[in-house]
Order: C-alpha cells, then structure tokens, then sequence
C-alpha cells in the first residue's frame, strides 16, 4: 500500500485592516520627511514641529508614533541603513574588493546629492547616544562594517589597497563620504552635474591628488 504525504501550504499571512496599512503609511511618511530634514539641516536645527508640518498631522500626533526627537532620528538613521545594507546584497562578491569600496562610496555620495542622507549627529549629541542602545541601528552598522572590513583586507592582501594604513581608517573613510562637504561645495558651483561631481571626489578619495 502507498502512502501519499500531503505537504501543507505555507501560512498566507493574515491581511492587515485599513487601520494598520493607514499606521504604517504614516510611520513611513513620518521617516521620510524626517530624512529629508535630517539630510538639509542636521539634528540640532531639525525640530519636531517641522516634521509635523511637513506630514501634515498635529504633533500630538506624531508623538503617539514616535514618542521623542531621538526616536524619530533614530527611525530614519536605520532606515538608511538598512538601504545600505540592501545595496550591498546587490553587488557582486566575485569582483575586486577595491572596486566594491569604490561602488559603495558612489552609492553613499548619490544619496547624499539626492538629498536623502541624513547627517552624521555630533560626539555629544542626544541622537548619538540614543543610537547607541538601538539595536537595529548598532545591528545594521555591524553588518555593514563587517562587509566593508572584508573587503578592505581583502584589497590590502591583493596589493590594490595601501597596506600600511590599518583597515579601521579606511572604513572610517568611506563612511566620511556620507557627509562629505565637498559635494554640497560642487553642486552649489553648479559647474558639474551629480555623476560629474561623484566621480571627481572618488577620484581624490581612491587616486590621490598626486599625478603619475
């Protein structure tokens, strides 16, 4: 006699109500505006009666999603960190290591004259030390200090990256160029376009300033 072994269907995920999709459609609105400010103007500068406006929703509101300034800097932090993250399940581990750090520091500056990298709080501020005890935010940066730090050992061993320097300066580095000046500097020149701009401070970041 032949058993037949029925394989049972995956559990369909329970449908969200109109009530929970509105929740989360807002939550996500609230982090974008709050990317946008954090990006234009930094932490200290943003206040949480600008996010507000810019949601359109009372500050109430707002608060009974996110109940402090440091949470809502925080939400938008590990949001762009999880886009980091995404971004470097796309590439290609078999390519040479240097011309994954270049790829990486290209997404970071596009971000960056899109408008949608937030900037980098200061040793002292609140939002620093709320990070800090933000496990998605600390997860997401040890996984993606992590791939970086591989890959910068793994240029250093092949010769195409300075073995002197020690690697955690490296990845210091290519973590500057979330925030680096010079792309606003350029861009408000107006003299060369976003792909023009990124290509130059790659140039200085990963070539020097030396000519051969």
């Amino acid at each position: 006699m032949v058993s037949v072994v029925l394989k049972s269907s995956p559990p369909v995920p329970a449908k969200r109500s109109f009530r929970e999709q509105m929740h989360i459609a807002r939550e996500d609105a609230i982090v974008s505006a709050v990317n946008r400010l954090l990006a234009e103007k930094g932490f200290e500068a943003m206040t949480v009666d600008e996010v507000a406006a810019e949601v359109g929703i009372a500050k109430a509101s707002l608060y009974k999603h996110f109940p402090s300034k440091e949470d809502l800097a925080a939400a938008a932090m590990v949001r762009v960190m999880d886009r980091a993250r995404a971004f470097l399940d796309t590439l290609d581990a078999q390519r040479p290591p240097l011309e994954l750090l270049r790829e990486v520091a290209r997404w970071t500056m596009a971000v960056q004259l899109a408008g949608e990298m937030p900037s980098l709080p200061s040793e002292n501020s609140s939002l620093r030390a709320a990070l800090t005890t933000n496990k998605a935010y600390v997860d997401g940066l040890m996984d993606v200090s992590d791939r970086l730090g591989a890959w910068i050992t793994a240029a250093q061993a092949d010769g195409s990256l300075n073995s002197a320097l020690p690697p955690i300066a490296v990845l210091y580095t290519l973590y500057a160029r979330a925030c680096d000046p010079v792309l606003g500097f350029l861009k408000g020149a107006g003299l060369y376009s976003n792909e023009q701009i990124i290509d130059m401070v790659l140039s200085t970041c990963f070539d020097g300033l030396r000519t051969r």
